[in-house]
């Protein structure tokens, strides 16, 4: 069962440190290339269709199998092993962390400014997409660690 616990959490943890990376490496550029009005339009589109119940899925994964992989019992696992998958835990759960306390309340604020069109598309992209793309490469490169530290626990 651990075993399993442990390749469910390198796949759901591969599966996610991959959408980031095409986000980073991507779509953002490809996003900045676009004018005020289309970026801002893109990007909340983008925030409305992303979490639903496949990405829900793989984002709680990332953290419920780490845990279970921790906490379930395995005979011959090494200390290495067991510390190596400790730190991906936190690394998705600080990856979590950033996600839900910087990237979430930026994209409720994009959405929230649509129903004031006073707001000028220009003053709406400044005060999101620097911010939302420094949490984002934070969040990137954790999610990246946790992914490596549970391959390396897994094929030790």
């Amino acid at each position: 069962m651990a075993t399993l616990l442990l390749a469910l959490a390198v796949g759901s943890t591969g599966l996610y440190a991959g959408f980031l990376l095409i986000f980073q490496t991507g779509i953002m550029p490809a996003l900045a290339r676009l004018t005020d009005p289309e970026f801002v339009t893109a990007m909340r589109r983008i925030n409305e269709y992303v979490p639903r119940a496949v990405f829900l899925t793989v984002f709680l994964g990332v953290i419920a199998f780490p845990a279970a992989a921790f906490f379930v019992p395995q005979d011959g696992r090494t200390d290495t092993q067991k510390w190596l998958v400790l730190a991906g835990l936190v690394c998705a759960a600080l990856n979590h962390a950033v996600t839900i306390g910087g990237n979430v309340p930026l994209n409720t604020a994009l959405a929230a400014s649509e129903k004031t069109p006073e707001d000028d598309p220009s003053a709406v992209r400044a005060a999101f997409e620097k911010r939302w793309n420094g949490f984002h490469r934070v969040r990137t490169a954790l999610i990246t660690l946790a992914f490596g530290l549970l391959t390396a626990a897994a094929v030790l």
